[in-house]
């Protein structure tokens, strides 16, 4: 029965059967040193050369980088190896020899290993972050179900922007234009009024001619939206979630953390609630006396973010931004009509934004006049509108980005690795 490599530290002084690939091989002539990979983790295998058939060492000594394999052998402890386990090579059977490999251990460059991506994927860095991303994952749909939340998938096919016409993919639907999900927002509030909690999750599109290592084309995000729920009570919700993603990857994922991605994992121990609230008039002046140039009814940008983040060892929420730079949905500061109640939540570490949030504008004309305001076609919003015609509520709702929680989360400096296949302005392939 085959076993896992994951599964090897409750099997010690066993015999158990592998499957999967040769990561790295290294000989002494009489020894052979089998780095061996089977999905879910890596582990030496080490082959003497008295102890197998000639036509086993003979594979041994030509086995190529990514050849797919089985073996069997005795599992023993080993304090040396990161996992606390070594396998004694008993016996190795070819499945697949592999052509010559690309990716070697050499160094190569980011294109170059972008353009090989699919190849990549198998390397321990990504390997790695895909398990931490994971991680993310499931522990967002723990948190959502153990807090009520219902998850409702919105389409990716929509007849109207969400955030704004600027960012569009435009795409023919039978003769009449459609375009590509900028969130699924709009239909998370549509699914309230049946289910009072809702989320949903997944790829998301924007036409955002932006080369930064923050963004991305085409990405993930979870979008949850609640009834009866104020934006200091989204607020909360944020940082208990937040809270919660972190102490599971650090419980699941630390071997992948510390150990291959060398994150320095007191950064992300230290984070705990509550995480500072800021508003944005504060913030700006903060920036100000910094020596930014920022103005008080202008957006942060991604420099902004990094030195206000740089100051604090937890996330920060920068709250009621200028309505002007905030989307049509968003409700109006009661104390200041110039501003929203809305938050963004910056990651520590310069990392900026990973959440925003906001309680939505209720009432029908503020919202007729907003959607006119943001010259967005009033047609397209009827059905919209009509969540506001029949038994509307206050409510308030978030989206996280998920690449930039798994870029935060593993300490990598770019976007595009948090993703198993990103899309930039310059790729699409593979």
């Amino acid at each position: 029965m085959k076993t896992s490599v994951s599964h090897l530290l409750q099997q010690l002084d066993q015999v158990v059967h592998l499957a999967g690939w040769t990561y790295a091989l290294r000989s002494s002539g009489k020894i052979a040193f089998l780095q061996f990979r089977d999905g879910t983790g890596y582990v030496q295998v080490v082959f003497e050369k008295e102890r197998v058939s000639e036509a086993e060492w003979e594979l041994l000594t030509h086995l190529e980088q990514e050849s797919s394999i089985r073996v069997t052998g005795l599992v023993v402890k080993d304090d040396r190896s990161p996992t606390g386990v070594e396998v004694q090579g008993k016996s190795i059977e070819q499945v697949s020899m592999s052509a010559e490999y690309p990716i070697t251990p050499k160094e190569h460059g980011t294109d170059f290993l972008m353009d090989h991506r699919h190849l990549w994927l198998r390397s321990k860095r990504p390997w790695a972050m895909m398990r931490v991303r994971d991680t993310i994952e499931r522990a967002t749909s723990e948190f959502m179900y153990d807090h009520d939340f219902l998850r409702m998938d919105a389409p990716i096919l929509t007849p109207s922007a969400c955030e704004g016409t600027t960012e569009l993919y435009e795409v023919d639907h039978f003769g009449r234009p459609a375009y590509l999900s900028q969130s699924g927002q709009l239909y998370s509030e549509a699914g309230i009024f049946a289910h009072g909690r809702v989320y949903d999750f997944g790829p998301v599109f924007r036409a955002e001619k932006s080369k930064t290592r923050r963004h991305l084309n085409e990405f993930w995000m979870m979008d949850a939206e609640a009834a009866y729920m104020d934006w200091e009570e989204n607020m909360q919700i944020q940082e208990d979630l937040v809270l919660f993603i972190v102490k599971r990857v650090l419980e699941e994922r630390r071997y992948e953390l510390e150990t291959i991605l060398e994150r320095d994992l007191s950064k992300l121990e230290k984070i705990q609630g509550p995480f500072p609230r800021i508003e944005h008039k504060v913030a700006v002046k903060m920036l100000q006396d910094a020596g930014s140039d920022i103005q008080e009814d202008e957006d942060l940008g991604a420099d902004d973010e990094t030195i206000l983040t740089q100051q604090f060892d937890t996330p920060i929420f920068i709250t009621k931004y200028p309505a002007k730079v905030k989307a049509f949905y968003m409700k109006a500061d009661p104390e200041d009509a110039s501003r929203v109640l809305c938050s963004d939540m910056l990651a520590p570490e310069g990392y900026g934004e990973v959440i925003g949030g906001s309680e939505r504008e209720v009432d029908l004309m503020r919202l007729q006049q907003k959607i006119a305001e943001h010259n967005l076609p009033m047609d397209q919003f009827e059905w919209y509108l009509d969540l506001r015609r029949f038994g509307s509520v206050p409510h308030s709702g978030f989206g996280y980005g998920l690449e930039r929680l798994v870029t935060w989360l593993c300490g990598t400096k770019h976007v595009r690795e948090a993703i198993p296949f990103p899309r930039t302005m310059n790729r699409l392939e593979p």
